[in-house]
């Protein structure tokens, strides 16, 4: 009997979290529960193909629990910016849940089988975020997420990761709770209801609406806008497969994610537009843009490094939702895709320097190319793809953040991006051009080779990523023209 669609959609929440089950059970057989881990990677991607079929061809998926109170339900549905945002989670799972099994049994790290399971329940969470159909649900996942993933920031047990997971749930639960939930609550109390829906639900309420736009952009703290920043340098003290799921594959992206789906479903663009709060949020997007950028310049550590500029890369999606026009729409949500195979692509580079040769600082990385040339060509690719440069496809969805400055004549904004870029290449290819051009004077690099082969393999499929989207881009933007639609925003 085939699945439902409805079905197909429950299942992506379930399988991943019903899959800590015989990953715990298997603790005792590395192989086994590895391989648990990979199977249900590959059924969730296929569930989530087949719900991007089904929706692609205009069936219409959704389904609701029974009313929990004041009328109130756990509500799921997919639209194109949620199926976009399913499709990097689940896709980059898989290769994480590869790469994790070289750096793991290559670094020796204890307490992998913890590891398997949390990473299964935060993918699980991310599901639910990503088909969140009210605001309730957007909530409950969220919570769920920043929960599961905090025994993966502590994984070390040291006090030095004890401190950077209080930091990351500290901040992380402050915000939303505090921010976010008055948010959802004020909400509730002007509209009476907290679906989305097309054009928003705010209608002429322009200073309820002003008033709760800053409680939304603050409260949804995985975004990192400044000052709420500090968790994402505080949680690189985990392992890498741990800093790729939090800046790639699940909560940065569920940050960014939450901040695009509130402007588009619950505000409305041309709402946002004329709120007196929507500028003064833009501006401060565009600042931590900058900032990050210069944080990240003044980090010798490799992984502190890319946290800063995923604290920046961030804020280009945030700035392309309070941008307010279609160009800035479709560039956020393309640039929640190529922000996450570039910035993974990064990330298990980092891994894999720090595997091979131990080495976790930039400046004791001169030669490294030589005896690692697979690993520091992806990274290459990679901060192509950050910075925004051909063949790579962060490339276009700079472009279209661009055209989104450029159509609202934001002109401090378009400057913000083009020297935000400038600031890339500063802080980012000096690395591998030192890495291939350089020598230290010593014979440090000898015996050092690239990183396990399940490590080398999941960095090299996410840096050929990074060029597969520059010259196949056309599904990723044929999804983010339908997100325009399906929000009924106007493009032309």
């Amino acid at each position: 009997m085939m699945m439902s669609a409805e079905m197909m959609l429950i299942a992506t929440m379930v399988l991943p979290m019903a899959a800590v089950v015989p990953i715990v059970a298997a603790h005792r057989y590395a192989n086994l529960r590895e391989a648990v881990s990979i199977v249900t990677a590959l059924i969730l991607i296929y569930l989530v193909v087949q719900l991007y079929g089904l929706t692609s061809a205009g069936v219409v998926v959704a389904v609701a629990s029974a009313p929990l109170f004041a009328g109130l339900r756990l509500a799921f549905a997919i639209e194109p910016l949620g199926m976009l945002f399913s499709l990097v989670a689940s896709i980059l799972w898989l290769v994480t849940t590869i790469y994790a099994i070289g750096y793991m049994r290559g670094h020796h790290e204890q307490n992998q089988t913890r590891f398997y399971a949390c990473f299964a329940v935060a993918i699980g969470s991310a599901m639910g975020i990503a088909y969140a159909g009210n605001l309730l649900t957007l909530f409950v996942f969220y919570e769920i997420l920043t929960l599961s993933t905090y025994p993966l920031v502590t994984h070390a047990g040291t006090a030095e990761a004890k401190q950077g997971g209080r930091i990351y749930l500290g901040i992380l639960l402050t915000t939303s709770i505090l921010f976010l939930l008055a948010a959802i609550i004020g909400t509730w109390a002007v509209t009476d209801t907290l679906d989305f829906r097309p054009g928003g639900i705010f209608g002429a309420n322009v200073t309820a609406a002003a008033i709760l736009l800053p409680l939304y952009i603050f409260g949804i703290g995985k975004a990192a806008i400044m000052p709420f920043h500090r968790w994402l340098p505080a949680a690189m003290v985990a392992p890498t497969p741990v800093s790729a799921l939090l800046h790639a594959v699940a909560v940065v992206k569920a940050g960014v994610f939450a901040v695009l789906k509130v402007s588009v479903y619950t505000f409305g663009i041309d709402l946002l537009a004329i709120l007196p709060t929507t500028d003064f949020l833009l501006y401060l997007a565009a600042a931590t843009v900058v900032l990050a950028s210069l944080s990240a310049m003044r980090k010798d550590n490799l992984k502190a490094r890319l946290a800063y500029s995923t604290v920046s890369q961030l804020s280009y999606i945030t700035i392309g939702a309070l941008l307010a026009t279609s160009a800035g729409v479709v560039g956020g949500a393309m640039h929640i895709a190529m922000h996450a195979v570039g910035k993974i692509t990064l990330f298990f580079c980092a891994g894999a320097i720090m595997v091979a040769s131990h080495k976790t600082e930039i400046s004791q990385m001169r030669g490294l190319g030589r005896r690692m040339p697979i690993t520091m060509t992806a990274f290459f690719i990679g901060s192509l793809s950050i910075i925004g440069l051909p063949p790579c496809g962060g490339t276009w969805s700079k472009w279209y953040l661009m055209m989104g400055a450029i159509d609202t004549h934001h002109w401090v904004i378009m400057v913000v991006l083009m020297v935000s870029s400038l600031l890339n290449i500063a802080y980012l290819l000096p690395i591998p051009l030192h890495g291939f051009l350089s020598s230290d004077g010593t014979q440090s690099e000898k015996g050092i080779k690239e990183a396990p082969l399940p490590a080398l393999l999941a960095l090299s499929v996410t840096a050929v990523g990074c060029i597969v989207l520059f010259f196949f881009t056309q599904p990723l933007y044929e999804l983010a023209l339908s997100l325009l639609t399906a929000a009924g925003i106007d493009h032309g």
